[in-house]
């Protein structure tokens, strides 16, 4: 792939395929800031994903042989009930394990679709069931909602797992960036609420602070696709008042005891703002007695992880994912 013009200032060690879907991005949101839109103007626009898969035309890169079965119902939650789709990998019998999945947009913007790659590619390559959940979103669902929502669909899944066909004993959650706080956050709500924990977390770049004094807000504040103005708008739009932001399950780099909490891989992208906080996460972990494996994927933004037919880094990472993930699934 060969990118239009240099790497940007933002971002002097890109990889260039990396570029080419940033640059791509770019040509269809015009140039328009999504923090300079309204959430319903933002959850319309553009997304990484569309960018994704206009460069795989461009290339006329063939989207990959579906190995999964979807189906998609709704699910009870406090105050209403919300949507999940449950990928199965094909021609599977028997009991399979299952991840639960949490889909980025900092809480306010994104869907089920915008993150379909990521939640196909874990199904295929662990052979889980997994099961994406449309938590509720801010500002007409402000914090702690999305929160309570995803550790409603953990329950639920426990809950089911005989009619879902899924083993109960063999649940890990796992999310990107607003969806890896959430996944990391049902760990915590669920030790704290003595609900069986799940095997692993898989913490895709996780929102881990609401401060942003960290190495990597200084040196990406002005990345592509998250900025730091980005996240100022996500955190507006999803808390209530900054005081929500202390709250360990926003800064979970605050949480006071990590202690007992089930096996974790952390990815993190280079490029992001969030890449410092999710690292000292991983690290605050680990001194905690959790089994961490950690990794930052160089050359690549925020929002890599689903881009396997265009980015090699991701490809890689979903590799590392998928086996960290089976070790805890078997």
């Amino acid at each position: 792939m060969h990118p239009a013009g240099p790497p940007p200032i933002w971002g002097p060690t890109i990889k260039p395929e990396m570029q080419t879907v940033i640059e791509k991005l770019d040509s269809l949101s015009k140039g328009v800031a999504l923090y300079t839109l309204t959430p319903q103007q933002a959850r319309l626009a553009p997304s990484a994903t569309d960018a994704a898969m206009a460069v795989m035309r461009d290339y006329n890169i063939p989207a990959p042989v579906p190995q999964v079965d979807t189906t998609g119902q709704r699910i009870p939650v406090s105050g209403g009930s919300i949507r999940v789709r449950l990928y199965r990998p094909k021609n599977a019998t028997g009991t399979l394990p299952a991840i639960v999945y949490y889909h980025g947009g900092g809480w306010v913007i994104a869907n089920l679709n915008t993150y379909d790659p990521s939640a196909r590619a874990l199904a295929e390559q662990t052979g889980a069931v997994v099961v994406s959940v449309a938590y509720r979103q801010g500002p007409e669902f402000k914090f702690p909602t999305a929160h309570n929502d995803s550790f409603a669909a953990y329950r639920w899944v426990r809950d089911n797992a005989t009619t879902l066909n899924v083993n109960a004993q063999r649940i890990a959650v796992a999310g990107e960036s607003a969806g890896g706080n959430l996944a990391a956050a049902v760990c915590l709500m669920a030790r704290d609420a003595s609900v069986p924990l799940p095997v692993h977390q898989l913490l895709v770049y996780p929102i881990a602070r609401y401060d942003m004094n960290t190495p990597s807000y200084a040196l990406y504040a002005d990345a592509k696709p998250l900025s730091k103005p980005l996240m100022q708008w996500f955190f507006r739009y999803y808390l209530n008042a900054a005081a929500d932001g202390t709250s360990p399950l926003i800064s979970l780099v605050n949480a006071p005891n990590l202690v007992g909490l089930p096996p974790a891989t952390v990815i993190n992208a280079e490029i992001d703002p969030l890449q410092s906080e999710g690292q000292e996460y991983a690290s605050k972990l680990k001194a905690a007695g959790v089994a961490v494996t950690a990794k930052v994927y160089e050359g690549v933004t925020h929002e890599f992880f689903g881009m396997a037919t265009v980015v090699p880094e991701a490809k890689a990472a979903q590799a590392l994912a998928a086996t960290e993930l089976k070790k805890s699934l078997q």
